[in-house]
């Protein structure tokens, strides 16, 4: 089968070219410039730096750059407040457009901006399009469970979803799963208030049975909100305003928690000697709830390979999204999800 052209894979010396949107964040461009570095020292990857080069080139020097890091200059930022369409058309020279129309163009194999959530996914759908046949597309998330971590999604791209929409997403989730993750037959829920096959509002009703109906998916059914954590699945489907809900409370509630064992551990030298016994058990519990580990989210259903970081992005949460575009584009990841679409004829 010919497959639609849509990412660039890795090439036969296996390096990806990665473009890094070096004046997105609240901590542009030093933390992002900080974790390209880190990721150029552990990856087989070309790191592209896209921005304003008066600013990035000074902390190249600070941290002593490998040669594998390179800048592209762009003279614009889009503004986290700003309209994400309205900016990506006018502001032609912003880092994230100008890397977003590298890896159009064959430059790059994928983008990494920790800027706004809008103008990313605006300039990938503008820049880039829709693979053929997926009607919109969905950002990913990874959560901790019990015994390793799912893929979520929607959790930020469409508030609106018709049934059909999640079933796609189950789909590019569960080969994000196989393909990223390594997970071999991913099992796929659909988020909902029940276990119950008839539970839940009108789209989770009707996109049950065709989640139910698909070949390509290993479905486990309805799970609530207790059994993700539980890891009851390893792709979980929503809408995208549940999704950024479920996100949101879950990295709420990971800080919460550390913030009270502190707490708890500092009111009397009893319970700060159980917290020194307990420290490699609780540093072990914080690096698998630590959002900074899991880099970023993944923009699937576009036809390239887009890393949104969360705006806080640290170096250590920047590194990640290098390196999980990297594996993204390892994976080809859009090719297959390509041909996943055609093979089914959606």
């Amino acid at each position: 089968m010919t497959r639609e052209h849509v990412s660039a894979q890795v090439p036969a010396r296996g390096r990806s070219r990665i473009a890094v949107d070096a004046m997105g964040g609240d901590h542009a461009p030093h933390a992002i410039v900080g974790g390209a570095i880190l990721a150029a020292r552990e990856l087989a990857a070309d790191i592209i730096l896209v921005g304003r080069q008066e600013q990035i080139e000074p902390l190249l020097e600070t941290y002593s750059a490998p040669p594998n890091v390179s800048i592209v200059p762009a003279s614009e930022v889009i503004a986290m407040g700003a309209h994400p369409v309205e900016a990506v058309r006018k502001q032609q020279d912003s880092s994230i457009v100008v890397a977003a129309r590298m890896v159009k163009t064959g430059a790059a194999d994928a983008l990494v901006s920790a800027g706004s959530t809008g103008a990313a996914m605006a300039c990938s759908l503008l820049e880039w399009g829709r693979i053929k046949g997926i009607d919109r597309p969905a950002i990913s998330a990874i959560l901790p469970t019990l015994d390793g971590a799912c893929i979520m999604l929607d959790v930020g791209a469409q508030v609106d979803c018709h049934p059909k929409n999640l079933a796609q997403f189950a789909l590019m989730g569960s080969l994000y799963a196989q393909i990223v993750l390594g997970i071999e037959r991913p099992r796929v829920g659909l988020l909902n208030n029940g276990e119950e096959e008839g539970k839940g509002c009108e789209l989770v009703r009707e996109a049950y049975p065709l989640l139910r109906q698909s070949s390509d998916l290993n479905f486990v059914g309805n799970v609530e909100g207790r059994d993700i954590l539980a890891g009851k699945a390893d792709v979980v489907v929503c809408d995208g305003f549940i999704g950024n809900v479920v996100l949101k409370f879950a990295e709420g509630m990971g800080a919460v928690i550390f913030d009270l064992l502190r707490e708890a551990i500092g009111r009397s030298a009893r319970s700060k000697l159980g917290g020194f016994m307990l420290r490699p058990a609780l540093k072990e519990l914080w690096r698998k709830m630590d959002y900074t580990e899991y880099g970023g989210a993944p923009l699937l259903g576009v036809r390239g390979v887009c890393i949104i970081s969360h705006g806080s992005s640290n170096e250590k949460a920047v590194k990640n999204a290098i390196r999980v575009a990297h594996e993204s584009v390892a994976g080809n990841i859009v090719g297959a999800i390509a041909d996943r679409i055609i093979q089914n004829g959606r």
